[in-house]
């Protein structure tokens, strides 16, 4: 089966051309959800000036937070990777942070950003890849499991908005099957194999490759192994760490009301701000962008909190955990290439 699409003039399309292609794409898609969303964003943003008025004590407060939401995504990388190099760690997360929040549906080319920052300064090698994808589904996972520290407030009978229930419950479901999945990829072969099997067949048949993809199954065992013998023998660190990625962030998220004078209920800001990182997950515009701000405006209201605090303290928390890191990611990979020098092109067939 040919690898490439032909054109009009019957020649075949080169990779770079439906890279480029797939990514017009994209932007398109993003600027149209941009536009639709844009009443919204100027909606938030149009309380700028009202940024003085928050309390200062709860507003460094949740810059601390939310600075202590980024340590501790480097510790749980620095357990899985087994290094002990703070400076690569924390700046290639940094920069890559940076980089997946300007481009649309950044996510995985920010993963491959930092396994090529990572390999630079002698870190991870093949399985930076791989432990990037582990780390950040058990930072997922803890993340999904936060509804459960509200389920005692929706059973004892606190009014809760149906939308918000829902999300709960919602947010546990897709819990449970990260569960399972995880369960049976570290405890039997066969299933990921057959998954490996299925992706080397579609990445050799999609894409033209010097050297075509072999072996996938077995490299993705090791990668398991190395994974479970990592966070196997040192669980508990790596657990603490992954919790502290969504709490220190939700945290953030409750200072930052705090800082307009909100005194909602936590337990009903925890449901809001699961919605929200549901749906900075949606892979159209960078980090979310719109959909969080929408979202989150919406469903603080649905919490208690009036109409103008809440924007305010969503522009306040975005300013944190979204443009702050853009800027910081810039500073820390200049660090990082002052140090390293400079940074190979991006590893697309990352594992190896």
């Amino acid at each position: 089966m040919s690898s490439s699409a032909p054109t009009d003039d019957g020649r075949a399309r080169s990779p770079w051309q439906r890279r480029l292609i797939f990514q017009g794409v994209l932007l398109v898609v993003a600027f149209v959800s941009l536009y639709l969303l844009l009443p919204s964003l100027v909606e938030v943003f149009s309380s700028w000036r009202s940024l003085t008025t928050l309390n200062p004590l709860w507003a460094g407060l949740a810059l601390v937070a939310e600075a202590a939401s980024f340590a501790s995504a480097w510790a749980l990388q620095r357990v899985a990777l087994r290094t002990k190099a703070w400076f690569a760690v924390a700046t290639s997360q940094l920069a890559s942070t940076a980089f997946g929040r300007v481009i649309p549906g950044g996510g995985t080319t920010a993963a491959a950003f930092q396994v090529g920052l990572l390999r630079r300064a002698g870190i991870g090698g093949g399985r930076a890849a791989a432990v990037l994808a582990a780390t950040g589904a058990l930072t997922m996972g803890a993340m999904l499991a936060l509804p459960l520290l509200s389920l005692p407030a929706i059973l004892g009978g606190v009014a809760v908005a149906r939308s918000l229930e829902v999300t709960a419950y919602l947010g546990l479901i897709v819990l449970v099957l990260l569960l399972a999945g995880g369960a049976v990829a570290f405890a039997a072969d066969r299933p990921l194999r057959f998954v490996a099997r299925i992706v080397q067949a579609g990445a050799n048949s999609t894409i033209r490759r010097r050297r075509p993809i072999s072996r996938l199954g077995d490299k993705v065992l090791l990668e398991r192994d190395f994974i479970r013998d990592t966070l196997g023998r040192r669980w508990l660190p790596s657990v603490a760490a992954a919790i502290g990625v969504p709490l220190f962030d939700f945290a953030a998220l409750l200072l930052a009301l705090a800082a307009v004078g909100a005194r909602p209920r936590p337990s009903l800001v925890l449901l809001a701000y699961v919605m929200a990182q549901l749906l900075a997950w949606i892979p159209i515009t960078p980090g979310g962008l719109g959909f969080v701000e929408a979202g989150l405006v919406s469903t603080l209201t649905l919490a208690g909190v009036g109409a103008g605090p809440a924007g305010l303290a969503t522009l306040f928390y975005r300013l944190l955990s979204f443009w702050l890191p853009i800027p910081v990611g810039g500073l820390a990979y200049l660090a990082f290439r002052h140090r390293y020098g400079s940074v190979p092109e991006i590893e697309a067939d990352a594992p190896a």
